[in-house]
């Protein structure tokens, strides 16, 4: 017995120790870089919060920071390719209590707008942040119900996500994708105008070109675009001849033409959300941000664990005060 009690006693010490010594790690790494950029960084293991502030832009009636917190990570949904291990870890360390802490870092660091899609249990995560944690954090969310003639599954899950409180709508890349492919242009516009009635800004989400440039030439009466935008230089990044649809898991890439998209975003006079700009982690993130922003980018919307957010901030605010752009700002 007593032996047992001495193992379960070194195991919890032994696990203690270790979780302290990750947790001033972070702490260590971000205030190393702080230091290096000249400004403080206080961590969510401090209890106090920065004086951090990002640019804004204008969508619809919000102020949205130039960068937003992306869903994925906080739904676990890591597109980690075949390692299949990595869902797992971020879902154990992704637990609610952390998502909360992510929240309360963003919002610390300036960023007031998070974007994410409505699996179940997420819209009510959501709800317990605002009201029982104070969180400010607005949401841009897109409903995975189905667009289909009549309209009516996504007419009240649009609904239901207003009621809720979501502060602006986009139509879930997926959908659009699906639907430019199948010639279904109208539902594209009816999702949009479901979500203006309600009185939210209302965006299109896509993998692929083709929805915007529909869209545009179609005058669908979008406020704004989330549309995927990253570069293929990077070591896991498609061949030519592997470039098949408008996204793909394996050779991991979202965005299958960045040079066509940056060239036809020039063209478009709405707010453009870049979105999988890190090409799901395969890109460091100094060379994303430059990169989506020089090229035309209005925001970014990046994954980040609560440990990347106050580096990241620093790499964007840098990129977004010394931006050379061509395109000039749409919000």
């Amino acid at each position: 017995m007593s032996s047992k009690l001495n193992r379960r006693r070194f195991i919890k010490k032994s696990l203690q120790i270790s979780a302290g010594s990750v947790a001033a790690l972070h702490v260590a790494g971000a205030r190393l870089f702080a230091k290096d950029k000249g400004e403080k960084v206080v961590t969510a293991q401090s209890g106090a919060a920065p004086k951090a502030t990002l640019p804004q832009g204008r969508i619809g009636n919000l102020s949205v920071s130039r960068v937003l917190l992306g869903g994925n990570l906080l739904t676990h949904y890591t597109h980690s390719r075949d390692l299949k291990y990595v869902y797992n870890l971020t879902a154990h360390y992704n637990s609610e209590e952390k998502i909360f802490e992510t929240m309360a870092l963003a919002e610390a660091h300036g960023i007031n707008t998070l974007s994410i899609h409505n699996p179940p249990g997420i819209v009510d995560m959501l709800k317990k942040y605002r009201l029982r944690k104070g969180g400010k954090m607005q949401w841009i969310i897109c409903s995975t119900a189905p667009v289909e003639p009549g309209m009516k599954a996504y007419t009240d899950d649009v609904k239901a996500l207003v009621d809720e409180g979501t502060d602006a709508i986009y139509l879930w890349g997926v959908h659009s994708d699906r639907l430019i492919a199948e010639g279904k242009i109208d539902l594209i516009g009816q999702a949009v105008e479901i979500a203006k009635d309600l009185g939210v800004p209302s965006g299109v989400g896509a993998h692929d070109l083709r929805v915007i440039i529909e869209c545009e030439k179609r005058k669908i009466p979008a406020d704004f675009y989330i549309k995927t935008f990253h570069h293929h230089n990077y070591p896991s990044a498609p061949k030519p001849d592997e470039l098949k649809g408008a996204y793909n898991e394996v050779p991991g890439y979202w965005c299958r033409n960045p040079q066509e998209t940056a060239d036809f975003m020039k063209t478009v006079e709405k707010p453009w959300i870049a979105f999988k700009v890190m090409a799901a982690g395969a890109i460091p993130p100094q060379d994303a941000f430059k990169y989506v922003v020089e090229n035309g980018a209005d925001h970014i919307l990046a994954g980040m664990f609560d440990f990347e957010i106050a580096e990241d901030v620093l790499i964007a605010n840098k990129i977004l005060a010394d931006a050379k752009r061509t395109r000039p700002w749409r919000s």
